[in-house]
């Protein structure tokens, strides 16, 4: 039976003909057009090596038109796709079967592609990606030349794309146009309000590497209940008693004796879940791996002792240390490497051993402070230098009162202010009083009392014997700090409530006896230092606190967002690294506990002083003005005064502060040119509520958050996330095998205290003072570990991005103001290299170099392509917490 009725139907068929003939006439017409583009991308690699199987399944799937696809997205409406933009047709990456990439980790392939585009539907704005294969890829940017009436059209992705079948929604990504929420053309609005509910996922189940979720908990997986009480470890956070700033989520069961604790991931597993995007680099990962097999020298510890003599955890000379850098630890007498080989996987001894005559392992890279002058360290004067321009010289503080006082409760503790008195002090002030110094601004102390004695009759139950110290230093006429006092303090033996148990130790005039006490009165205010400074002034004031930054952003601002696009390249790496070091760092008889003085209490005394950060003091020049070393004076370039002038940290950090916040501010007027933009940015405010009531909810009350309604709260918000991430975090990191790689200056442990008259002890102080000073601090054991440790995270990678870099450039924004703003901050870090190195060759500045003749350069920006070092080069600045 056809289709028309039988009479006439050849008149109807040229009829219908030439209606649709007209229609089609009368209708306009769209060119239909090619669009070429190219697609840089990196295909999976397992460390150095490509997965080949699945290389292999992905050519062959190819040939059934199973490939990556690409569906270009319009800026203009398509009601027909739920007021979203038009959709052109799918196209897919050519020459993936022919085009042989390279074998190694790291390198860029570009494909081909060729897109059909119709005229009508405006300018891509966006595009959706299809992968077919049975591998992940890296897509690093897809640029689209010549698109009528637009010219060039770049994508900027960097992203891991995963096979479809991993992903409930569209993997979409934008053009590198900067929109505020409000302005986003409509057509991509959805996209990108469902791009950041993908991000922030459901709070349920264990995540995989594809998930790509951004979400927060607890610190609740550092302990281990399952092996014992030993290894249980409090939960840091969602508590009063134990504030902490929260982590990235990873959903792991929680562990079977204590559901509150999550269940740990087998100590040589680092696969940890961290969304794929914000994992290290092949390159960078490869490095860490090293780094973590030579930390579980923990592991061979038993192995090893039932080699060796009776001494060998103990060093018998400063020239036992200094073999260290200068020879290698030698094997026990009558041990060969082969022997060591036996008790050792060679995998995990191949990474630990640097074997010199066979016979030799371990040889460490001379540190700074003992490359000019072996003995430097032990002055006076390097003693006091370290705290204006080592590796933690953000804690030294002006004293205003004398003598000192705590603020601990006295209700708990008793009585712990100083017992230093003007006769301990005034005989080495130079013919100045107590009064005068104050007057004049020129009495300093590091004072590690009051965060150390709620913890320190815990802490001395285990093999640790240390004390909360004092150390009074008077600012001299030449700009050098000299030590007055050192005040050793313990708990009182009858309970906390009858206060401190305290000694003064001051220099001594002359050799013997009495200068060794003085170098032991150093050495435990040295370990107080440098535990502090990795739990606190390190870990939780640059690590920690900046994670739930992290997380928020990527949770609440989109990528088309002008702040994400600002704070984003000061995330690299920061969730991974801490992700690694919960794994095998500060966890429960982790590396951390075993080498640093606190032991199994180290993280939970970091939560007890997290109780008093305060985000608006990480501002350089207020923190600065808090602890009394600087006074405001709209006279001076930065509207301060330094009371210690030569003070290489903070002279070279204002520079570096001013630098940032005029970029930030150049950057953040040009979007947001007054408060109401501020106000009225949707995204914007749900992050900084976030940050606040998520992130670091534990403190979301406190009075001193900027309620982020003007241009200026901004601002300083912005340029305080990144002086953190970039410049204090250099400070406080790159200064540690410099000057912490030889552990004679700063140890982390004392295992005895101060030796007592008519003593075993006292009696080899007087015989043998290097011995008995080398009992009393880091053992051997502990010193292979601990330096192991630092000498990787002192490191630049190869594929450091440093401030005023980014690897993005020129991409980033289209917007040619931010361009040129960045460009002007790029130059004056260059500038600022220049003065620091003309500072440095300065010979009335006695701090940039000091005894120890170490320059100071940990916040030289490395910036200029033509000069960047890596590797142990102590100077620095990388844009983020990358290690």
């Amino acid at each position: 039976m056809g289709i028309f009725p039988p009479c006439h139907s050849s008149e109807m068929l040229e009829k219908l003909f030439e209606t649709v003939c007209g229609k089609i006439k009368d209708e306009p017409q769209t060119e239909q057009r090619k669009i070429k583009g190219t697609v840089v991308l990196m295909k999976k690699s397992v460390l150095d090596a490509t997965d080949v199987v699945a290389s292999l399944l992905d050519r062959f799937f190819e040939l059934f038109g199973k490939g990556v696809s690409l569906q270009l997205i319009s800026v203009n409406v398509d009601p027909a796709n739920g007021n979203r933009g038009k959709l052109g047709k799918e196209a897919y990456l050519e020459d993936w079967i022919t085009k042989f990439t390279s074998l190694t980790a790291e390198h860029d392939a570009s494909f081909d592609i060729t897109f059909d585009w119709d005229e009508s539907l405006g300018v891509p704005g966006a595009f959706i990606i299809q992968n077919q294969h049975h591998s992940q890829f890296y897509l690093k940017k897809v640029i689209l030349e010549d698109v009528p009436g637009h010219g060039q059209v770049v994508f900027l992705c960097n992203s891991w794309v995963y096979p479809k079948n991993r992903y409930k929604y569209e993997r979409v990504f934008f053009t590198n146009k900067t929109y505020l929420p409000s302005e986003t053309p409509e057509a991509l609005r959805l996209y990108r309000e469902e791009e950041l509910i993908n991000l922030r996922g459901n709070g349920n189940g264990m995540l995989k590497d594809w998930d790509r979720v951004y979400d927060y908990a607890y610190y609740n997986d550092l302990g281990h209940p399952d092996k014992g009480k030993d290894y249980a470890r409090p939960v840091l956070g969602g508590s009063k008693e134990y504030p902490y700033p929260r982590r990235i989520r990873t959903g792991r069961p929680p562990n079977k004796k204590d559901p509150n604790t999550e269940s740990r991931l087998f100590l040589l597993n680092l696969n940890i879940y961290v969304p794929r995007d914000e994992r290290l680099t092949h390159v960078k990962f490869s490095d860490f791996l090293g780094y973590a097999v030579k930390s579980l020298v923990q592991v061979l510890i038993p192995e090893m002792r039932a080699l060796t003599d009776d001494t060998i955890n103990e060093f018998d000379s400063f020239q036992d240390v200094l073999n260290l850098y200068e020879r290698g630890v030698k094997l026990p007498d009558g041990h060969t490497l082969d022997e060591i080989r036996k008790c050792i996987p060679w995998q995990l001894l191949r990474e630990i051993v640097r074997s010199e005559n066979g016979e030799r392992f371990h040889k460490f890279p001379m540190p700074d402070v003992i490359k000019e002058e072996k003995t430097a360290w032990r002055t006076d004067e390097e003693f006091g230098r370290e705290m204006l321009a080592g590796v933690n010289p953000v804690i030294i503080r002006c004293l205003q009162r004398f003598p000192p006082i705590s603020k601990l409760d006295s209700q708990v503790y008793g009585n712990q202010d100083s017992i230093i008195t003007r006769e301990d002090v005034e005989k080495n002030m130079n013919g100045l009083t107590v009064e005068e110094a104050i007057e004049n601004n020129k009495l300093f102390i590091l004072d590690h009392h009051d965060a150390l004695m709620p913890y320190l009759r815990r802490i001395n139950t285990t093999t640790t014997k240390t004390y909360a110290s004092r150390t009074l230093l008077l600012l001299q006429d030449d700009g050098t700090l000299k030590p007055l006092a050192i005040e050793l303090s313990l708990p009182h033996e009858d309970g906390d409530a009858h206060g401190a148990v305290s000694e003064v130790f001051t220099p001594s005039e002359h050799q013997g006896v009495e200068d060794s006490i003085w170098q032991l009165a150093k050495a435990y205010a040295a370990v107080n230092d440098s535990g502090y400074h990795q739990l606190i002034s390190h870990w939780l004031n640059t690590h920690a606190v900046i994670e739930p930054f992290v997380i928020a952003t990527n949770r609440q601002l989109s990528v088309l967002h002008p702040i994400y696009k600002l704070l984003k390249p000061h995330f690299r790496d920061t969730v991974h690294i801490n992700a690694l070091a919960r794994q095998i760092l500060i966890n429960a008889n982790g590396v951390l506990e075993r080498t640093v003085f606190p032991g199994k209490y180290a993280m939970e005394m970091s939560s007890a002083v997290y109780k008093n950060w305060n985000f608006t003091e990480q501002a350089l020049p207020q923190d600065l003005i808090d602890r009394g070393v600087a006074v405001a004076d709209p006279n001076q370039p930065h509207g301060l005064r330094l009371l210690i002038e030569d003070y290489p940290f903070a002279v070279d950090g204002l520079e570096i502060w001013a630098a940032i916040k005029a970029w930030v501010e150049e950057y953040c007027c040009f979007y947001y040119p007054a408060d109401d933009k501020v106000q009225g940015d949707s995204e914007l405010q749900s992050w900084w509520k976030e940050v606040r009531e998520v992130g670091h909810g534990d403190l979301k009350d406190e009075p001193w958050w900027p309620t982020m309604q003007t241009q200026a709260e901004l601002i300083k918000a912005c340029t305080i996330i990144i002086w953190v991430a970039s410049a204090l975090h250099a400070a406080v990191n790159f200064g540690q095998y410099p000057y912490a790689g030889y552990l004679p200056n700063r140890p982390t442990v004392s295992r005895r205290f101060m030796p007592k008259p008519g003593t075993p002890e006292y009696a080899e102080l007087e015989s043998n003072p290097d011995v008995a000073f080398l009992k009393t601090i880091t053992a051997q054991f502990q010193t292979l570990l601990g330096v192991s440790l630092i000498e990787i995270l002192s490191r630049h990678s190869q594929d450091e991005i440093y401030l005023g870099q980014r690897d993005d450039a020129p991409y980033w924004t289209t917007d040619d103001q931010p361009q040129e703003a960045f460009k002007r901050f790029s130059e004056a870090l260059i500038h600022i290299e220049t003065r620091i190195m003309e500072r440095n060759n300065d010979g009335s500045l006695r701090n940039r170099y000091g005894p120890a003749q170490v320059p100071y350069t940990l916040l030289y920006p490395n910036t200029s392509d033509d000069k960047k070092e890596v590797g142990l080069t102590g100077k620095g600045i990388p844009n983020s917490i990358s290690i």
